[in-house]
């Protein structure tokens, strides 16, 4: 993901199966409402054949998908190479073949920022999609900027992204139901290098990377982040597990699972906490630096990014 963005290589096509397993979670959030797919071919998503097939079910008020034709051929070019387009679903259309959508294309070279893709964006009421990983931040605020629901893969790093962090600390976002492995791969072009433990070529010649450093965040409203997080680790006796940090009045914590249930300051925890994070249990302090601007350290050294967090409701152990 590292090469894709410096490269601007954008070519990560999510899969079917990890949109069923995500979205099954979300199902009653969509009817009445238009969906965007704004990074979508209609022809090849499956963003857009989830909301196709689904259309009825969901209660689709319509169904908009719109996508990009750079100069240099990718994945799709060869189907539709002159321009980019997009296409209109509405009730009517669904029992049509998605190959049998009209698609209407752009007047000019157009992607997600475009004023003919904003035109489309301004009409709809959720996105949903996997945008290039290289114009995260850009997208993103986007979205935000014109107020919209949304679902949308990311790196997991894009969590440490200034923007997006403050985005989750205001309680204005978070993180989807599936993350790493819960994202299984991507579909991505022939020349494309494949890469991860579980990178594979389908039985129908797709090729696969699986880099299970991935995440969905999201504004709509999900279950799972108002599950409290179970705390079974106890500070009180075992400090040497719990060292205070150089630069900043807070035990560092490895792992989410070792939150104890007992300290009642400041505890630095790594990025993935976010995923279990529930704001009625936890107050988010800050990311990153300590009292010096620097990264947080533990005797010289720093961790992998870390979250300064609060646990709202401690729990002392009673003695007798």
């Amino acid at each position: 993901m590292h090469k894709a963005k410096a490269s601007k290589s954008d070519e990560f096509y999510t899969l079917l199966e990890d949109i069923n397993r995500e979205l099954v979670h979300y199902k009653d959030l969509f009817c009445g409402k238009v969906v965007y797919c704004n990074c979508d071919n209609p022809r090849e998503s499956n963003f857009f054949k989830y909301f196709f097939l689904n259309f009825k079910s969901l209660g689709l008020k319509s169904l908009i998908a719109s996508y990009y034709v750079p100069s240099e051929p990718n994945l799709f070019s060869q189907m539709d190479a002159e321009r980019g387009g997009y296409v209109v679903c509405t009730p009517s259309d669904v029992e049509k073949q998605i190959s049998d959508l009209p698609i209407m294309f752009f007047k000019g070279d157009v992607d997600f920022r475009s004023d003919e893709a904003l035109s489309l964006l301004r009409q709809a009421d959720v996105v949903v999609t996997n945008p290039p990983f290289s114009l995260f931040s850009e997208f993103l605020s986007q979205i935000v900027e014109f107020n919209k629901e949304f679902l949308v893969i990311a790196n997991i790093n894009a969590i440490t992204y200034k923007e997006v962090f403050q985005l989750i600390q205001s309680n204005r976002i978070w993180l989807g139901v599936h993350l790493g492995r819960g994202i299984s791969g991507f579909k991505v072009p022939n020349h494309y290098e494949l890469y991860g433990t579980e990178d594979r070529v389908s039985q129908c010649g797709d090729r696969i990377v699986s880099p299970n450093n991935c995440l969905s965040l999201t504004n709509l409203e999900v279950h799972t982040r108002h599950n409290l997080l179970p705390l079974t680790k106890v500070y009180e006796a075992n400090e040497a597990s719990y060292p205070k940090f150089d630069n900043y009045n807070a035990i560092n914590v490895n792992r989410t699972q070792d939150i104890p249930m007992d300290y009642d300051g400041a505890m630095g925890v790594p990025i993935t906490f976010l995923h279990k994070y529930n704001p009625t249990q936890f107050e988010i302090i800050q990311f990153r630096k300590g009292d010096d601007g620097k990264d947080l350290s533990v005797n010289g050294s720093c961790p992998y990014f870390r979250i300064l967090i609060r646990n709202k409701f401690p729990i002392k152990r009673s003695h007798p």
